[in-house]
């Protein structure tokens, strides 16, 4: 008899999904539901410019003179670093003297072949060799001009590898650059995920600290969105252009950006009551299932507000999950849903 009269009561009440003889626990659910997110993207990375130089001689030789120093700002075309020239000088001197001899060979078998002394294949010889001798002068002359190491724009010099009096190779760094357009000119470099770069856009206004100026903030933009993922990390990087307003940080310091999304985000939500078994980003949640059953599903908290907790991952749009009497539950636990 008591079965029939709780089924009787319960389709009265419309209240009791299954029979309570003892045996079940009453639990209240609640969809999962979606939630467009707009909060504050808080991202953090390294001040960069937006080009590093490394700057070489294209001819080995010794350093006579670096004429900056880290950390100096220099304007495009300035020179920053020469070589002792005098045995590039005497190569010069060398090949001209050089054309000089074949030009006047040249003249003399030119005369002589119209007088038809010489053969028309030792005035061909003698033209060529002028050719061969120009050509040897021209190039001397071109490594003479890259005997001095001139800056490509404006930027600040972040390294010097090499010193005065030191031997040098062709192609080797003798200092490095980072280029800007000017001494206010800074990237803030960070690494987002792929729903973040989704959501990031060109120009797009940001807030931005270091830990070096503890007390003020800085006005920034998006300068670029990367198009390819790091391969180390898995992350997409994103430059923020700053303007540090008088101020002269040095690359590399840590910086923090907060950027608000162009669009919003949509997340998984639900309740702060579902959560079970919190250990930091992770956590559990009892699912109804089959035949007044449960089935407890591994999350992944993305964050909080104030109502609802942000999910990203474990759980989809249209499930149910478990928001009371979560402390009494295990998996061998029989449920009956109330509204």
């Amino acid at each position: 008899m008591l079965p029939v009269l709780f089924m009787s009561c319960a389709r009265k009440e419309n209240k009791v999904a299954a029979p309570d003889n003892g045996s079940f626990t009453t639990v209240k659910v609640a969809n999962v539901t979606v939630e467009a997110v707009s909060d504050s993207l808080h991202l953090t990375g390294l001040l960069a410019t937006e080009n590093e130089a490394k700057l070489s001689f294209k001819t080995g030789g010794v350093i006579d003179r670096i004429y900056v120093n880290e950390g100096s700002f220099v304007k495009k075309g300035q020179l920053l670093a020469s070589l002792k020239i005098t045995e590039i000088n005497s190569q010069l001197d060398q090949a001209k003297l050089t054309l000089e001899k074949t030009k006047r060979d040249y003249d003399r078998a030119s005369n002589l072949y119209k007088d038809s002394v010489v053969t028309l294949e030792q005035m061909q010889n003698a033209k060529t060799a002028l050719e061969v001798a120009q050509k040897s002068v021209d190039a001397i002359a071109f490594n003479q001009q890259y005997a001095f190491i001139k800056a490509e724009a404006d930027g600040f010099i972040t390294g010097k590898p090499g010193n005065e009096g030191e031997v040098t190779a062709p192609g080797t760094p003798v200092i490095t650059i980072d280029e800007a357009a000017g001494s206010r000119d800074f990237l803030l470099r960070v690494g987002v995920t792929d729903e973040e770069w989704a959501s990031i856009y060109t120009g797009q206004k940001a807030i931005v600290q270091l830990d070096a100026y503890a007390n003020k903030t800085f006005t920034g933009s998006v300068y670029r969105k990367s198009r390819s993922a790091d391969m180390a990390g898995g992350s997409f990087q994103v430059d923020v252009k700053v303007s540090f307003d008088g101020e002269s940080p040095a690359v590399g310091m840590f910086g923090k950006a907060v950027l608000v999304p162009g669009k919003p985000i949509k997340e998984f939500t639900i309740p702060y009551e579902a959560l079970i078994q919190v250990s930091g980003s992770k956590a559990s949640v009892y699912v109804p299932a089959e035949n007044n059953s449960l089935k407890k599903v591994d999350v992944i908290i993305r964050s909080f507000n104030e109502k609802n907790v942000i999910v990203q991952s474990g759980i989809s749009e249209g499930e149910q999950v478990v928001i009371s009497n979560n402390a009494f539950l295990n998996e061998k636990s029989k449920i009956a849903i109330v509204q």
